[in-house]
């Protein structure tokens, strides 16, 4: 008996899966994109959002357990030791923008195929990691003294996110 994909279980293709599994690290990344910080802060920041999706796998919600579990098993388990690698975007208001389109996918997809308990449990794990990342490091200030916890371009990029996805 050949066993079926996680994605089949849940009523998903395999590229609906993708763009499911792929956006909690593209929340991540964006939400780390909305200010220059720096690759220290960065670090930090990246550290808080893997810790995020690390925590989805003991989430109540099966979908948000699977995708994190899938996440993690793809990046990296930061309960290993293991980081992801700080990534400077070229254009990170497009990138911004990129991710946001495809959380209004997500959201959109989710809607029509589960129940919103799950549908609601991964949205607002995705506005979880982005405003995990956004605290994670306060930014300006010197020698880490100061500065402002959550920069407005960062505040933006949240608070966006979170009307996209209606959490």
């Amino acid at each position: 008996m050949i066993e079926q994909p996680t994605y089949a279980s849940f009523g998903f293709t395999d590229e609906e899966w993708g763009l499911l599994v792929g956006l909690p690290q593209a929340v991540l990344t964006a939400a780390s994109a909305a200010e220059s910080d720096g690759t220290r802060r960065t670090m930090a920041e990246n550290a808080a959002g893997l810790d995020t999706i690390s925590a989805g796998r003991e989430s109540g919600s099966p979908l948000v357990a699977a995708v994190a579990t899938e996440l993690v098993a793809r990046v990296g388990d930061p309960e290993a030791g293991e980081e992801l690698p700080v990534i400077a975007p070229s254009d990170p208001q497009a990138l911004i923008d990129d991710v946001l389109g495809r959380a209004r996918a997500a959201a959109s997809l989710l809607a029509d195929r589960v129940d919103e308990g799950a549908a609601g449990a991964y949205r607002h794990w995705l506005v979880e990691i982005a405003e995990n990342v956004v605290t994670a490091a306060s930014t300006g200030g010197i020698l880490g003294i100061g500065g402002d916890v959550v920069s407005d371009s960062e505040r933006r990029f949240r608070d966006r996110l979170s009307q996209v996805l209606n959490d």
